[in-house]
C-alpha cells in the first residue's frame, strides 16, 4: 500500500477508510488492502482524509458539513484513480449528497461531481467493477448478512454483498428473517430517539437470535456497533464482522 504523492508506483485505486473504520474497526481498513492487493491492485492511502461530513449534514448543519467536504475533495483529488469505499453510507454522501452540497459553486462543484464519479462501496467496486464473486476467501461458521440501509435504499447495492459472502468456502450463510428492515441506528437518530431507535434494535437482535446465527455481518461498521452492542448486553455469543473481514481470511 502507498500513498499518493510517493515517488512509487500510481495507486490503482484510493482506499477512503471513512473515520469509523479508522478509529474504532481498523482491521476491516486492513481488510480492504488486504483483499484488493490479493486481486493485484496497488491500494492507496490518501493522506490528511478524515470525516465526510455526514453527521453534520444529517443534522441540518450544511455550513459544517461543506467545510469537512471541501476537506475531502481536496485531499480525493490530488490523484484520479478510483476511490473505494467500506461504507455504504459514507460511500453515499460522496456519491450522492457532495454534488448537493456544492450545486453552482464553481471550484467545487465539479470536483464534487469528479469525485463521485469516482467513487465505488467496496463490495460493488470488487463485483460490478471488477468483475470478481470469488476472492478465495475461507471462514467456518453460521453467518447472517444485514443490508444497511444507505448500502441498499441509498446506493441500489443488494446482489454483490450477497455474491461474495455466496463464495466464501465453509460458511453457512443463513436467511436472517426481516433482513432489510433498519437496525435503528441511523446515524444521530440513535442519540435523538433513543426509544424507537431500540425498539427497531430490539427487534433486529429477536431475529439475529431466531436464525441462530454465529456471525452477523455487514458492510457498514456503524451498524455493526449498534448490533454488537445490544448483542453484548444481552450476553449473545454471536459475533459481529465487517463483510471484507470475513473475505480477508
Amino acid at each position: 500500500m502507498n500513498s499518493p504523492g510517493d515517488d512509487k508506483e500510481t495507486p490503482a485505486i484510493q482506499l477512503f477508510a471513512t473515520c469509523l473504520v479508522e478509529a474504532v474497526y481498523p482491521q476491516a481498513g486492513m481488510a480492504v488492502v488486504a483483499v484488493l492487493e490479493r486481486l493485484d491492485l496497488t491500494v492507496g492511502y490518501p493522506q490528511g482524509q478524515t470525516c465526510c461530513g455526514q453527521p453534520a449534514f444529517n443534522a441540518g448543519a450544511w455550513g459544517e458539513a461543506r467545510a469537512m467536504a471541501r476537506h475531502t475533495l481536496d485531499v480525493l483529488s490530488r490523484s484520479d484513480a478510483p476511490i473505494v469505499v467500506p461504507s455504504g453510507s459514507c460511500a453515499d454522501m460522496l456519491i450522492h449528497h457532495y454534488p448537493e452540497l456544492f450545486a453552482g459553486d464553481l471550484r467545487y462543484g465539479p470536483l464534487a461531481e469528479s469525485v463521485a464519479g469516482r467513487t465505488h462501496e467496496f463490495t460493488q467496486f470488487v463485483v460490478d467493477v471488477m468483475g470478481v464473486s470469488d476472492v478465495g476467501a475461507r471462514y467456518e461458521g453460521r453467518i447472517a448478512y444485514h443490508p444497511s440501509c444507505h448500502l441498499l435504499r441509498g446506493l441500489g447495492i443488494r446482489h454483490a454483498p450477497r455474491q461474495l459472502l455466496a463464495h466464501v468456502n465453509g460458511a453457512e450463510v443463513v436467511e436472517l428473517p426481516g433482513a432489510e428492515e433498519c437496525c435503528g441506528f441511523g446515524g444521530i437518530f440513535a442519540l435523538k430517539m433513543s426509544d424507537i431507535s431500540g425498539a427497531m434494535l430490539r427487534r433486529k437482535l429477536d431475529r439475529i437470535e431466531q436464525c441462530r446465527a454465529q456471525v452477523v455481518t455487514g458492510c457498514d461498521v456503524s451498524c455493526l456497533m449498534h448490533i454488537g452492542g445490544g448483542l453484548h448486553r444481552r450476553g449473545a455469543a454471536v459475533e459481529t464482522k465487517h463483510l471484507v473481514e470475513l473475505l480477508a481470511g
